[in-house]
């Protein structure tokens, strides 16, 4: 009878264990995606398969503090599920309405001894991938403390095709390569894969909300993938306290290249907008003086050549009117660029014009001709600077209208000493958004962190740069873009949200740097108005090169957000086709594209109403197009179309196809 308690109590901590077994993986909605967590020699670990082929093996979740390991010896205390399901709206977007929905699982994690200090990690896994996040609740051992090291692993069960930029990148602009997981350097995200089963997958990030960027490196030459956090310049990599949250850590698993770039895994892991009134964020497309600076014909000094004067602006605002452009940005119109302002002790002013440049004059003639001003803010990466005149920067802007500001940092290090996705970093350009909004002020910011999804949470937050833009075919050494860097960067850096690539160079001829040049076909350029999503788009050249061209009446039809998105065709590195709807009409727009290699491009138009009658106008690479030595012939075809019609072409070398479906 003595023994009898004692086998009730095995029964009884089996059956809990069992039923912990059992309750310790949490799936996708569809059930294609499963992801199970454990414990293995006092450490946490997670797994993830989808269709019962292994994604991430084990993968150990934990710490370094300042003062000891937090993970080491711990024991899962609870796990929680939960389902969760919504549509919401964005104000703008690559679509109106996104759909929310997957299943949930916490697991809260105690330490074995020691300070007996707790965390959890939340799950979420939807149908396009998995996030989870780190949760530190309050208590009593754990305060203020300092992360030297975040222990997080993606061990990747296959060593698989990735396209990747080094960590060294300056401000994220290198051109993305592909190389074996297990040959890595320590790279930034987004990291994208393709399996040998066909998958595609990407890590990332969202909501980087006081915290440094995530960075990830291989271990040991392995493809088990470490978080590597920027630093700060003292070493350390987050300052925080309890209560508080990590990043989400993300990964979306798509079956094919083009559902990586439909998946909203990433904003719904951010929060929803803090902005209630969003009426005055406007998408939009601008032209500026920018590009004649590249090509030496203005300089953003004072001078004779100087670019932004109130006579060259008023030209550039007619300009806009006359081809309904949204606005006109100008760089170079304030004090501090005269001189090498990348120096300590040359600080730029934010609302101190030069002498030939009257912000008044200039804003009411643009309001005059329903155009907007866009404001310039260059930092030279002062960020003290520029935070003790923010205020009284955005209040001028408000002042005189002008709603939409690019902000830039040129500069290696913040402030000469943080790098730009580090926790100063992060913490600063989420104080220009929030200090932005309070003005209604929407914000492209240049030189940026590596974009999160934050803009549902603030969404005056447009665009962003973080890659090579249109700007290094002015005067990169390389000899600019190669043909295949657009058929890469969506698949790539345009997971992590919008960016503000400037397409639309026309005269591909640079004087000032004769090897380098535009390396794609007039119609690829079109056509990039479609594929890369922006919304605020500049047209990058200038407008004396615009005049009297036809295909720029593709350009200034284009809308810059739209209600849906399609993407027919991909595949990285090679092609790319997307078509999108318009927000504010029934109309269409489509952008086909092509690397190095000519292609032939066939598109059913399944995608339109049926029963209706839609005008096309298609804007195709011409005889003889080739981007080397003959980029300019742009043939230009009306049709009538329906759903049933299947539209055809022949993309050049680093060629496109543009077209525009107006609804009859």
């Amino acid at each position: 009878m003595k023994q009898l308690p004692v086998y009730i109590l095995l029964v009884f901590l089996c059956l809990t264990s069992c039923a912990r077994k059992e309750n310790s993986s949490v799936s996708s909605p569809d059930g294609s995606i499963r992801l199970q967590a454990g414990m293995e020699n006092g450490k946490v670990y997670y797994t993830v398969d989808k269709k019962d082929k292994a994604i991430l093996n084990k993968s150990f979740l934990g710490f370094v503090l300042k003062d000891s390991e937090l993970g080491k010896d711990v024991t899962i205390t609870d796990i929680k599920h939960s389902s969760f399901s919504e549509k919401w709206d964005q104000p703008w977007g690559e679509e109106i309405t996104v759909d929310n929905t997957y299943n949930e699982m916490t697991v809260d994690v105690h330490e074995n001894g020691g300070l007996k200090r707790k965390f959890s990690v939340v799950f979420r896994i939807f149908n396009d991938g998995i996030g989870f996040r780190y949760v530190f609740p309050e208590q009593e051992n754990l305060k203020d403390f300092v992360i030297m090291d975040e222990l997080t692993e993606f061990a990747l069960a296959g060593d698989h095709k990735a396209w990747s930029i080094p960590t060294s990148t300056l401000y994220f602009e290198n051109l993305y390569k592909p190389s074996p997981v297990s040959s890595l350097d320590t790279v930034c995200t987004p990291l994208t894969m393709e399996t040998k089963d066909g998958l595609y997958l990407s890590i990332h990030e969202a909501n980087l909300t006081d915290y440094a960027g995530l960075n990830l490196t291989p271990e040991n030459g392995t493809t088990t993938l470490k978080a590597y956090l920027t630093p700060w310049s003292t070493g350390e990599k987050v300052f925080t306290k309890a209560p508080s949250v990590t990043p989400w850590r993300t990964m979306i698993i798509a079956e094919k290249a083009s559902d990586l770039l439909l998946s909203r895994l990433m904003l719904n892991l951010n929060e929803p907008s803090k902005i209630e009134d969003t009426s005055w964020i406007r998408p939009g497309r601008y032209i500026g003086i920018w590009w004649g600076m590249h090509m030496e014909d203005y300089t953003w000094s004072q001078g004779p050549k100087h670019g932004a004067t109130t006579q060259n602006t008023k030209k550039y605002i007619d300009f806009a009117a006359k081809h309904n452009f949204s606005g006109v940005l100008v760089e170079g119109w304030n004090f501090g660029w005269d001189g090498d302002w990348t120096k300590e002790g040359d600080k730029f002013s934010f609302t101190k014009a030069y002498p030939d440049f009257n912000l008044k004059e200039i804003t009411e003639y643009a309001a005059s001709k329903n155009v907007k001003l866009i404001g310039h803010h260059e930092t030279g990466g002062a960020t003290l600077n520029y935070e003790s005149q923010l205020d009284s920067a955005f209040a001028l802007y408000q002042k005189y209208g002008v709603n939409a500001v690019k902000t830039g940092y040129v500069s290696p290090l913040l402030d000469h000493k943080e790098r730009h996705s580090s926790q100063y970093g992060v913490r600063h350009f989420r104080k220009v958004i929030e200090t932005a909004a309070k003005y209604h002020v929407m914000i492209d910011n240049h030189e940026p962190a590596m974009p999160t999804g934050l803009q549902r949470t603030w969404p005056n937050l447009m665009t962003q740069e973080g890659f090579r833009g249109q700007e290094y075919d002015a005067w990169s050494r390389d000899g600019g873009n190669p043909p295949e860097h657009t058929t890469i960067l969506p698949f790539t850096r345009g997971l992590a949200g919008p960016m503000d690539f400037t397409p639309g160079t026309f005269n591909f001829t640079n004087k000032v740097f004769p090897e380098t040049r535009v390396q794609t076909t007039l119609a690829k350029q079109l056509a990039l108005f479609v594929v890369l999503f922006s919304p605020l788009q500049m047209a990058s050249d200038m407008i004396e090169n615009y005049e009297n061209n036809s295909a720029f009446d593709f350009v200034t039809s284009c809308p810059t957000s739209w209600s849906k998105t399609i993407v027919p065709e991909a595949k990285i590195g090679e092609y790319l086709t997307i078509v999108r709807k318009d927000r504010d009409s029934e109309n269409w727009f489509v952008g086909s594209i092509t690397n190095a290699n000519s292609r032939d491009f066939s598109l059913p138009l399944n995608f339109l109403d049926k029963g209706a009658k839609y005008k096309a106008t298609i804007f195709k690479d011409g005889e003889g197009a080739d981007y080397k030595n003959n980029p300019y012939p742009v043939e230009i075809q009306e049709m009538e179309v329906t759903a049933e019609t299947v539209l055809n072409a022949k993309l050049a070398t680093s060629g496109g196809v543009a077209i525009r479906l107006i609804k009859l």
